[in-house]
């Protein structure tokens, strides 16, 4: 199949993108596209109006300044990744890169367009969720940021402003040698994951955790931290570790049921992928500590 009929619009700047965004009706952005034009081919949506902001400039880059490592919506996938900064700074961030998709739709896609599509089962947003970052967006009532406890609001559906442009994320880095982990299923690599789980975790010089991150994503509507979890944490030894109630509350979860996989199959890969990310945090943390 192919799109329906739509406009296409290439504004040059910022000024531009905001007069298209105020007038046209049902108008979709382009970013990467990896995901909005199979939607439209298959007229799963059927935009009016397609606008393409990849003429934008200074929509893309990674940079560190002293609010945290910021990161332009319009970054390709491939050059997060690859970035020294985020391998060293945000390293559950590049962890989770290496699963999505292929090398060329990482070249093509954004993080940008990933974390505005919010696919339940992708990677990005689920990181985002993971590492409390922030987006920043801009608008008719000017920028504003917003924080990831508040981007999400339900299936497919974030906090973005239909006359709103998502600009980029900023992150608050981990402490120097803080644990990472994660894990995912997916039938085979590259597809959209049935399930996975991400953890990351501080200690003191004593070995007992002082801060933890847990999270589940692919399993509900939306990425979702495990807040009970990550508090029991707290005072644990790196070396005796508990991990059941980080999987007792990933298998509690309210989980999606499609063709695929049943939703208790779904609650099962939960608990399984939190206990592993889990682990891959904690070695992590001893190594490097």
């Amino acid at each position: 199949m192919k799109a329906s009929p739509f406009q296409y619009h290439r504004p040059q700047t910022r000024e531009e993108l905001g007069a298209l965004l105020a007038r046209l009706e049902n108008a979709k952005i382009l970013a990467g596209g990896q995901s909005l034009m199979p939607m439209m081919n298959l007229r799963v949506i059927a935009p009016d109006h397609l606008i393409d902001i990849n003429r934008i400039p200074d929509l893309a880059g990674i940079r560190e300044t002293a609010e945290g490592i910021e990161i332009g919506a319009m970054t390709r996938q491939a050059d997060v990744l690859v970035s020294p900064i985020v391998r060293s700074r945000l390293p559950l961030l590049a962890r989770a890169l290496e699963h999505v998709g292929h090398i060329q739709t990482r070249a093509r896609g954004t993080i940008g367009g990933s974390c505005c599509h919010l696919d339940p089962s992708a990677e990005q947003p689920a990181m985002c969720a993971a590492l409390d970052a922030e987006f920043i967006v801009s608008g008719p009532d000017g920028r504003r940021t917003i924080p990831a406890g508040e981007w999400f609001e339900g299936l497919l559906q974030s906090a973005l402003g239909d006359q709103e442009l998502l600009e980029g994320l900023r992150f608050k880095p981990w402490g120097k040698g803080h644990g990472h982990g994660f894990a995912e299923y997916a039938r085979r690599h590259g597809d959209f994951a049935i399930a996975g789980g991400a953890a990351l975790l501080e200690a003191g010089k004593d070995g007992r955790i002082t801060r933890a991150a847990l999270l589940s994503f692919g399993v509900e509507s939306a990425p979702r931290r495990l807040p009970d979890a990550e508090s029991s944490l707290i005072g644990q030894h790196i070396d005796s570790l508990d991990a059941k109630p980080a999987v007792a509350a990933a298998r509690a979860l309210d989980a999606m049921e499609d063709v695929q996989v049943t939703a208790d199959y779904r609650r099962h890969l939960a608990g399984v992928l939190i206990g592993r990310a889990l682990e891959e945090a904690r070695t992590t943390l001893e190594r490097r500590s």
